[in-house]
């Protein structure tokens, strides 16, 4: 059956509750003349399905079996074989044979039902669970919209064909619903720890409460959190029993882990053990914060967060201004490490201006999954409670790390000298990014690190080895396979030396120092000694050169721009970017120049200029590889040629960033010529047209900013990752008066 024929379909519904009766509500609410018939030990519900004008006939089960083209089994999740033995009669004398699903929320027990009844799992089976729901139960509750904007979690098994898959998802699709598809296997555990747990806990506390003297005191000056946690203990009993008694061992096993962290609470509570209490309680709440924002916006691998997202777009106007007085974020790349060493460091460290985007906020993440106390953050501002270089523990999942190759590459330094075994993971796009290069030289030093095919996350690091130090020369440059080693080298017996063939960013050898813990540095070599310590230290973290650079070029390449930048971190290994639009002819200066924490600052005015193509000095490249997206822009806009080679790592970002842009440029009729390090770019006029960004933030702001200049409007799709590393792009561009919106 196709989807386009699906409002021609019999539809039978097993089961007419409040979730078989909404669903039959919402077929008809959105197709009228959809034929739709049910079947259910209730009389009453039958008849009242039919007065409500949610289905068009009552019958038996038989019935209903023989002559629907698409079946909904809603029925408790105990009440599944009867009904699967009732219909196997007509089920199996069908010339055609029917599409079945259902509803309930264990699904090994169903399967199991079906098993029983059927030989084995027949292909027109398709398993199902919308997670949705109401406190009424009945037809009479039964709601057109429940499944609107909800989770659908298909569970398929191998032998369900393909077009009984398609014809289930069409089904909820036309519900409205958001499909997800997991295991059986891993559904059950799942919803054992979202969903059944949480109604065991809450069906425990009120009937605890209830049975107290003072319960009517207790009820009537409940808070909203209590009336709010305990609602759902107003759910259907019997279907609860029977899903506690399905599902009962995912269910001992999440009642496990709840009960050992119960514990752990109660006794920090007996010894009054406030920081235990702090760390538990900021954990939870942040651990929540994080991860819904995850849910409500981005898409990531399916076997790990089993989530989809839309396509975030970003559409430019021609025209639009460039002035005024701005502060972009502060630096990720300062943000991550502050992070990282305030954690490993004995005391607290506070750190202001640090990036509230989601790469940083996976590394924070990541540190409380370990057990550090992290308080905020708070209008950039964070404080860490450091447990020093062997306080981590273990944490009880892989370590999630978003699109953020720096913190791949950086945690595994770190982690490959810590006791316990962890896993790194991340989104799909930093699931394709290339391992090895810091995998490899960690090997050398003593480290077990398994990564999965072509050396690409997941990493899999085995604790407990010894590490030794190394005389390691990079291949080529890179300032996060530099850190890597530097951390590791901390854990290492004897001395770890690094020598880089071009300068790159020093973030992190000056935060060690700051931290007292002493790098030394030697022409292109950096070295560290193991055996030492890291003491707490206040950051201030100067904002990102790199996010400042889309607003550098913006300004320069806009007529009558006029644009102050201000607290612009002027790391010596980061103002590559400032060097090359210079040398093109940008009018930038620099003022208010100043220290913060070690690192150099200053603000910057820019204003429009006539740049010109130029060959982009070797010496640079390193020093400004985040910003070359946005300096092709400028070169687009720029009179004559401008040459790069030497770049070989743009192809290794979280896109091949030098195919990705000429691809774009291409799109907006930029003559520009691709090699294989490198590429060179004709200026001159273009026009707008539809570009991708693969997903790579930084081209997304890149061809943001090409939008001043187009003569048509651009574009640019698969903007999402913006928020990793920009979250407040968008409102500073309104700002400035860009013309740039988004649509989903």
């Amino acid at each position: 059956m196709s989807v386009a024929s699906f409002d021609t379909q019999t539809i039978g519904i097993v089961g007419l509750g409040m979730i078989g009766g909404s669903i039959a509500a919402g077929l008809k609410q959105r197709n009228a003349t959809q034929r739709i018939i049910a079947a259910d030990t209730d009389s009453s519900e039958l008849r009242q399905g039919v007065a409500l004008g949610f289905i068009d006939q009552a019958v038996d089960i038989e019935t209903l079996a023989a002559s629907a083209d698409v079946i909904v089994v809603a029925v408790p999740v105990l009440a599944c074989q009867s009904v699967f033995s009732a219909m196997r009669p007509a089920l199996e004398g069908r010339a055609t044979p029917a599409v079945v699903t259902d509803v309930a929320s264990v699904k090994s027990e169903v399967r199991d039902a079906a098993i029983a009844v059927f030989g084995a799992m027949p292909e027109w089976l398709v398993l199902g669970h919308p997670i949705a729901g109401a406190e009424r139960s009945g037809v009479a509750a039964a709601n057109a919209e429940l499944y609107r904007h909800r989770k659908v979690i298909l569970t398929p098994d191998t032998n369900a064909s393909t077009a009984a898959v398609a014809t289930v998802r069409a089904l909820w699709s036309r519900l409205g619903a958001n499909l997800l598809e997991l295991t059986i296997e891993r559904h059950d555990a799942v919803l054992a720890r979202t969903s059944h747990l949480p109604h065991l806990l809450a069906f425990s506390l009120v009937d605890t409460l209830a049975e107290q003297d003072e319960r009517l005191e207790i009820f009537r000056y409940a808070a909203g959190g209590f009336r709010d946690f305990t609602r759902i203990a107003a759910s259907d009993p019997v279907m609860w029993r029977d899903i506690f008694i399905s599902n009962r061992d995912a269910v001992l096993d999440a009642l496990s882990d709840y009960e050992s962290g119960i514990r752990q609470l109660r006794s920090a509570i007996e010894r009054s053990d406030g920081d235990e209490m702090l760390g538990t309680f900021t954990r939870a709440r942040h651990a929540r914060q994080f991860f819904q924002s995850l849910l409500n916006r981005s898409s990531f691998q399916a076997s790990y967060q089993d989530m989809e997202s839309n396509n975030l777009i970003y559409r430019t106007s021609p025209g639009g201004k460039v002035n005024g007085t701005i502060r972009v974020p502060g630096d990720k790349s300062i943000s991550h490490r502050s992070i990282m060493l305030g954690a490993l460091a004995e005391g607290v460290t506070e750190v202001k201006g640090f990036l509230e985007g989601e790469d940083s906020l996976a590394t924070l993440q990541a540190f409380r999954d370990m057990g550090v106390a992290i308080e905020g953050p708070v209008n950039g501002k964070v404080t860490i409670y450091g447990v020093g270089l062997n306080g981590l523990r273990k944490p009880a999942a892989p370590l999630y790390l978003g699109n953020s190759g720096t913190a791949m590459r950086l945690f595994s330094g770190l982690l490959a000298g810590q006791a316990f075994d962890t896993e790194l993971t991340g989104d799909a796009s930093l699931s394709k990014r290339p391992m090895n290069r810091v995998a490899d030289p960690l090997r050398t030093m003593g480290a077990h690190i398994e990564t999965a095919e072509g050396g690409r996350p997941p990493l899999r690091i085995s604790g407990g080895q010894p590490l030794h130090g190394i005389d390691y020369q990079l291949p080529m440059a890179s300032a996060q396979v530099k850190s890597c080693l530097l951390l590791a080298g901390m854990y290492a017996e004897g001395t770890t030396q690094v020598t880089e063939p071009a300068p790159t960013r020093d973030h992190t050898e000056r935060m060690l120092n700051g931290f007292g813990y002493p790098v030394q540095r030697s022409g292109a070599t950096a070295s560290i000694k193991g055996g030492g310590k890291l003491t707490s230290s206040n950051i201030d973290v100067p904002s990102d050169i790199s996010s400042a650079a889309f607003f550098l070029v913006a300004a320069s390449i806009t007529p009558d721009a006029d644009l102050i930048i201000e607290h612009v971190g002027m790391n010596p290994t980061r103002v590559g970017v400032l060097n090359i639009l210079r040398e093109m002819g940008a009018n930038i200066e620099v003022l208010n120049e100043r220290e913060v924490g070690g690192e150099p600052v200053a603000d910057l005015h820019v204003r429009h200029a006539r740049l010109k193509g130029i060959d982009i000095p070797d010496d640079q490249v390193p020093l400004a590889i985040d910003e070359f997206p946005v300096l092709f822009v400028a070169a687009a806009n720029a009179e004559g040629t401008t040459r790069l080679r030497n770049a070989a790592e743009l192809r290794v970002k979280e896109s091949d960033r030098i195919q990705a842009m000429a691809d774009g440029l291409s799109v907006l009729g930029v003559d520009n010529t691709v090699y294989d390090d490198g590429i060179d770019i004709v200026g001159g006029r273009y026009h707008g047209g539809e570009v991708d960004s693969l997903g790579d933030h930084r081209i997304a702001m890149a061809f943001a900013v090409a939008g001043l200049c187009a003569e048509g409007e651009i574009v640019i799709n698969d903007c999402a990752n913006v928020a990793t590393s920009f979250p407040n792009f968008l409102a500073l561009t309104s700002t400035i008066g860009m013309h740039l919106s988004t649509e989903e």
